[in-house]
């Protein structure tokens, strides 16, 4: 059994750890990326992410509006475990709408329903909400009253609704990220430890991973488009 909370200042410093321990352990599921571990570049992408997780839960605090929310599934028998989480961002100028960034199970603990929980929990305060992901992940949604409505480079966009808000999101912009010191040395560090023609064919490997998603999101928001025509 579970219980769920909903935050919307910064969590408590045990929870933080483990919302950003399940960002690093879930990276494939929960990655617009969708990196193997067996990627040499997987380590650089879990801290990029795991960065990105970590200011958005620093910026919960505060009164600027469109900043995100938690919504954490804990365990009715041990409440300092953390079994799931979903962390969204409230559009700023769209009082109905949200945006759902990340959402993410304890592997131990999938298929009893708490996904679906937090995402009906979310869906309570926001009921125009939207989700990007990858295509193998579109029938999930899609269970949860989502509908494909475009393609976004390697993901596909759902939404509750026909058409998206016409609101802004605060998000966080990865390119001061991917450009730090910080991950200049990650990468540094792992063309030491795989050398240089590894780390060239991990890009490789990377970038076709991407081109494949992408090739699926279009296929699936084209097939869609067309059964919705012929119906």
């Amino acid at each position: 059994m579970f219980t769920l909370t909903h935050l919307n200042t910064p969590p408590p410093e045990s929870m933080k750890n483990q919302v950003l321990q399940m960002v690093v352990d879930y990276l494939s599921d929960i990655s617009a990326v969708s990196l193997p571990p067996s990627n040499p570049l997987y380590q650089l992408y879990q801290y990029v992410v795991g960065l990105e997780v970590h200011r958005y839960l620093d910026s919960m605090d505060g009164a600027q509006a469109g900043k995100p929310e938690l919504i954490m599934a804990l365990d009715a028998d041990d409440p300092a475990s953390l079994l799931g989480f979903a962390l969204y961002l409230p559009y700023v100028d769209d009082p109905d709408a949200c945006s759902l960034l990340y959402l993410a199970v304890q592997d131990s603990h999938r298929r009893q329903g708490i996904g679906r929980a937090m995402v009906e929990a979310m869906l309570a305060r926001y009921a125009h909400a939207e989700v990007a992901c990858v295509a193998g992940k579109v029938p999930y949604f899609e269970a949860l009253g989502f509908l494909p409505v475009a393609a976004r480079g390697p993901q596909v966009v759902m939404n509750i609704r026909s058409q998206p808000s016409d609101g802004a999101l605060a998000v966080q912009d990865l390119e001061p990220i991917f450009q730090s010191e910080e991950v200049r040395q990650i990468h540094t560090y792992l063309v030491k430890q795989h050398g240089t023609e590894a780390m060239s064919d991990a890009e490789k490997a990377r970038d076709h991973r991407l081109d494949e998603l992408a090739q699926q999101a279009a296929h699936l928001i084209q097939t869609s488009s067309t059964a919705k025509r012929l119906h």
